[in-house]
């Protein structure tokens, strides 16, 4: 089992942090584009190895986005639309996530087991995020999509925000 733990920079442009495991140690790299389109982010470990790229794809209604990982595996991840709580499908991987994204409280299932729970911290500046990996082979995929997830929480956070002040 490992431990994570995301906490994004404040006033970061294009979204760089580290991710610290357990002990608070730097595990991985978050580097996300400033001025590039589509957003990317590129998530590597601590010797500079490419673990996952996250794409955004463009010009669709609802977010969605491809994650390559370091191994050769592909899937993307999509927003659903509903209307009460956000829903996302994972194609190409054999998992569902279950729980409750708006709060981000959720967790990885293959298979009916728990690969992973995530949870946000509240009451902090940035987004905090608590990651527990059952199994350690899915480490990357799950940070991966933890980072593309609260990615399309800050774009409706943004959109929110500017469709009220007009």
């Amino acid at each position: 089992m490992k431990s994570f733990q995301i906490k994004q920079k404040m006033w970061s442009p294009g979204g760089k942090f580290t991710i610290t495991d357990e002990l608070g140690i730097p595990t991985y790299q978050v580097e996300g584009s400033i001025f590039k389109i589509p957003k990317t982010f590129i998530i590597s470990d601590m010797q500079g190895k490419q673990i996952s790229r996250i794409q955004r794809k463009t010009w669709t209604f609802l977010p969605k986005f491809y994650v390559n990982l370091h191994d050769g595996s592909t899937f993307f991840l999509k927003r659903d639309l509903s209307f009460f709580k956000p829903h996302y499908t994972i194609k190409d991987l054999d998992m569902e996530i279950q729980g409750d994204f708006w709060d981000m409280h959720f967790r990885l299932l293959q298979n009916d087991q728990e690969v992973a729970s995530i949870s946000q911290e509240w009451l902090r500046l940035t987004s905090t995020y608590n990651i527990e990996v059952y199994d350690d082979q899915y480490a990357d995929l799950v940070i991966s999509l933890v980072i593309a997830i609260d990615y399309v929480k800050a774009i409706e956070k943004s959109s929110a925000r500017s469709s009220a002040s007009h």
